[in-house]
């Protein structure tokens, strides 16, 4: 069994929306390979980061395609060039949709580049000696999906659950159903010393969340 504590998840809370992006680094075998999941505005912090590790990611892995986790993506690309842009097929387009992606609602409107690797549920994501699963999660968009390492117990779940609250369903695309289902069936079923990281505020655990969040409790 591959060492957990071979993980490291970065957080960089970046742009207007105070939106978390992180490197996820796997050192292990001794040797370090690293993804970067979202990309908002602001971005250079984190590729300095990138740079600073001495590391070229994996992938761009995207949780889903609101322009506050993708509008840095552009910047990225022009860094990193052979670096691959994954996220679920059902938010493809999004990314070169600015009415989609929510951007054509405010002052600059934007895209990002084309995908290439469509994500589904149930797939199995390698990165470096770890193996990570896909969970879509679907409620706040379409193609929200969560990230989840079974040893090390981490979870990226994006804006479907955050500590004490769950992700918009205002917006087209989502339904609070869709949502409060995705966070039962698919999160709420994890052990309850898994730790999320969201897209927006601080990391929990899923134990907290069944026990406490008053939009789905456990």
């Amino acid at each position: 069994m591959t060492d957990p504590h071979s993980i490291e998840i970065e957080t960089f809370c970046l742009g207007p929306y105070q939106t978390n992006c992180y490197v996820v680094r796997s050192r292990a075998g001794g040797k370090d390979a690293c993804w970067v999941a979202d990309m908002s505005f602001d971005s250079g912090v984190l590729l300095g980061r990138v740079d600073q590790l001495g590391l070229v990611p994996e992938a761009f892995v995207l949780t889903h395609a609101h322009v506050d986790h993708i509008a840095g993506l552009f910047g990225a690309r022009k860094r990193f060039p052979a670096t691959p842009i994954w996220i679920h097929e059902a938010e493809e387009l999004w990314l070169l949709d600015a009415e989609r992606n929510l951007s054509a609602l405010s002052p600059m409107p934007m895209t990002a580049p084309p995908a290439d690797r469509l994500l589904r549920d149930g797939d199995e994501l390698a990165l470096g000696g770890h193996v990570w699963r896909v969970l879509h999660t679907p409620g706040h968009s379409p193609g929200g999906v969560s990230l989840y390492q079974a040893e090390a117990g981490v979870c990226l779940c994006g804006d479907a659950l955050f500590a004490g609250s769950i992700g918009r369903t205002d917006f087209p695309g989502s339904d609070f159903a869709t949502l409060e289902r995705s966070i039962r069936e698919k999160l709420y079923t994890l052990p309850g010393e898994t730790v999320l990281y969201p897209g927006h505020g601080p990391a929990t655990t899923v134990g907290a969340e069944k026990a406490t969040n008053p939009f789905v409790r456990g």
